[in-house]
């Protein structure tokens, strides 16, 4: 799990972003802390570890029904499922249960 934010280190320009990418992404991967971007002083984006934020989604889908839905909606849009007898056979010919 990704630490707190670091406010030296984790709150940035977007223009040093820019400046600096390369540094920045090995900062990411290293530490798994997001990095806010800012403009003006206001942040504007936050830029974040892809592991960290699939975290974040699935602790999201645990707390709100409807965000499960809609990852599950978009598991079946994407080809991400297999149809439930397939993996019920599949599991009585593993284990050797009659069925």
């Amino acid at each position: 799990m990704a630490g707190r934010i670091d406010i030296t280190q984790d709150i940035q320009p977007l223009t040093t972003f820019r400046n600096n990418s390369v540094e920045f992404i090995k900062q990411l991967k290293e530490t798994k802390r997001p990095i806010v971007l800012t403009v003006n002083g206001k942040p504007e984006a936050v830029l974040q570890d892809p592991a960290e934020y699939q975290r974040l989604l699935d602790l999201a889908a645990l707390a709100d029904p409807d965000e499960g839905l809609r990852q599950g909606l978009e598991d079946i849009a994407e080809g991400r499922t297999r149809p439930a007898r397939e993996v019920f056979a599949e599991l009585r010919e593993e284990y050797g249960i009659r069925g």
